[in-house]
């Protein structure tokens, strides 16, 4: 007896002594295969950046469904993580629709807020309900708060492949947050006018979804002719300029500044319309345009870099939808039909940029010829296996919809449409007559990416009664799509100078229980849950009075 109360002594030391050294020397094992709970490094070193608390409100107590049960098992690890590089992180968990009296009014101050619901359809007992969840995280710093979504939604996933992609985005999700409440000094961004580009009222969305993190400013190159060298300047004050479907040929001159501009290291995101036709122009032309090939005078400069946007049109087997109405007055219908100039662009998950997006919608876009030179080119997004080109000038009609497309025709399909271009920039004009003379030009410049996009509405928001609606959002079909994500994350990658993007690229891998499985064997895992323990409880209490009674026996 002594000996087992000396054990017993000695055990409790040790758990003492592990604890104490425990809260001095704290430390994390993470054993999992694909290191989900290792924060990567621009992670931990924007998470350090807090000098106070920050309070992290996690939407998602209370009772909610099995699958957002495993969201917000997986969000508090994280956020354990990052508790665990900064003790000024903290967190809660809040139950928005606790207080059942009030859940509508509370429903709408929070979508009056930004912070949409989910709806889940719950199946019980053969019974079919709906839930409403908040799948939202609020980052509260000082007197900035930042909202973060949990829930990551792509067209046509699984439960299971949505919390996978859910989880995988967690991390930068919160490490972006993070950057935007640190943000002292912000990068700067030209809007470049002058050639007929999309109005501010079509960039709105994505203008204010930027400005997060940062400075924006409009640079007119009309002042080419009379200032050439003063515009130049003035680009050079800026990290990327943003060319949003311009309409009207760029002069040699303007080429040149542009030119300028990015042998000098300045970054740059085009989106170009090679072809000029709109969906406005077949409605107000009584259901057919011509697409005219679009004469911008670029051609030259793109080869330079290794690209070709050639003057045809895709048409894709994988549409995005447009409403026509048909009938008329009271008995007037508005009925969602394909349309095979507008492509559902799917991403290859191979880049930050393009890394758990949602499909992105072309409108009446061109294939990029990708030429071989001496710059990398990577193929962010391209048209499906199912897809073709149709030559300019031609009339796209709204009659085609009465023809059923023959698939044997689609090919060859997998046509660039967005292309990263990088490496150490060389002027166009190197070796040629310049059309002006600039102070310290380059022909030989930095390393440098641009991004060239062959359509420009990808950027373009919709209005509704004259006010800019969410980018991606198309208030016909009331469809979503991945275009502010991909363009803020071209954006990004473009400006990023700490990696933080990169962190899109980190892959988990979520095992769920297969609920089919589950609700089959429910009372077989039942009965050995419940049973079996009971039985070995029993069997044990049997052996334990027979071996006293054998051992006490006299």
């Amino acid at each position: 007896m002594k000996k087992f109360l000396i054990s017993i002594a000695v055990a409790l030391v040790a758990v003492v002594v592990l604890n104490i050294v425990a809260s001095f020397a704290y430390t994390r094992f993470d054993l999992t295969e694909d290191q989900r709970y290792t924060l990567s490094e621009p992670a931990i070193e924007v998470a350090q950046e807090f000098d106070s608390p920050v309070v992290i409100d996690v939407l998602l107590d209370g009772t909610i469904p099995p699958e957002f049960s495993k969201l917000k098992t997986e969000t508090i690890q994280l956020l354990e993580s990052f508790a665990s590089k900064n003790k000024n992180i903290t967190y809660n968990l809040v139950d928005p629709l606790e207080d059942e009296s009030q859940a509508e009014q509370t429903i709408a101050e929070l979508q009056s807020f930004g912070l949409k619901p989910a709806s889940v359809q719950i199946e019980e007992n053969g019974k079919v309900s709906q839930q409403l969840v908040f799948p939202w995280a609020m980052v509260n710093y000082g007197n900035q708060t930042v909202k973060v979504a949990l829930l990551k939604n792509k067209i046509g996933s699984s439960a299971e492949e949505r919390i996978n992609n859910s989880v995988q985005q967690l991390e930068y999700a919160f490490a972006d947050a993070f950057t935007k409440l640190n943000i002292t000094e912000k990068k700067s961004i030209a809007v470049i006018k002058g050639n007929g580009e999309l109005p501010d009222i079509y960039l709105a969305d994505y203008l204010t979804t930027i400005r997060d993190y940062y400075n924006i400013a409009a640079i007119t190159l009309d002042s080419v002719a009379s200032n050439p060298q003063k515009v130049l300047d003035q680009l050079k004050g800026f990290d990327m300029a943003l060319i949003a479907k311009p309409t009207e040929a760029f002069s040699d001159q303007e080429k040149y500044v542009m030119d300028q501009y990015v042998v000098n290291g300045g970054k740059s995101i085009w989106l170009v319309d090679q072809v000029a036709m709109e969906m406005d122009s077949i409605l107000a032309g009584g259901g057919s345009a011509f697409a005219l090939p679009r004469e911008l005078n670029l051609k030259d400069f793109f080869f330079k870099y290794g690209v070709r946007i050639n003057p045809v049109l895709v048409n894709d087997l994988y549409f995005t939808q447009i409403v026509l109405a048909t009938g008329e007055g009271n008995d007037s219908q508005f009925d969602p039909v394909p349309w095979y100039y507008n492509p559902m662009v799917f991403s290859k998950n191979d880049h930050p940029i393009n890394t758990n997006i949602e499909a992105v919608r072309y409108q009446f876009t061109s294939p990029i010829e990708v030429l071989e030179n001496e710059y990398d080119k990577t193929i962010l997004l391209q048209s499906s296996p199912l897809s073709k080109t149709d030559g300019t000038p031609r009339q796209i009609s709204l009659d085609i919809l009465n023809n059923p497309p023959d698939q044997e025709t689609y090919t060859p399909g997998n046509m660039p449409l967005a292309v990263l271009i990088e490496g150490d920039f060389v002027s166009m004009y190197k070796n040629r007559v310049k059309p002006l003379k600039l102070e310290n030009a380059r022909e030989e410049g930095l390393a440098n990416k641009m991004i060239v996009i062959s359509d420009g509405d990808v950027i373009k928001n919709q209005l509704r009664n004259g006010r800019p609606l969410e980018l991606g959002y198309d208030k016909w079909t009331s469809s979503f799509y991945g275009n502010k994500e991909f363009l803020v994350n071209c954006t990004n990658y473009l400006l990023d100078n700490g990696g933080l993007i990169n962190i899109r690229s980190k892959k988990v891998s979520i095992p769920l229980l297969d609920v089919k499985k589950i609700a089959a064997e429910k009372t077989k895992w039942q009965l050995l849950n419940i049973g079996v323990p009971v039985l070995l409880t029993l069997l044990f209490g049997v052996f334990f009075s027979y071996y006293r009674k054998r051992k006490f026996a006299t």
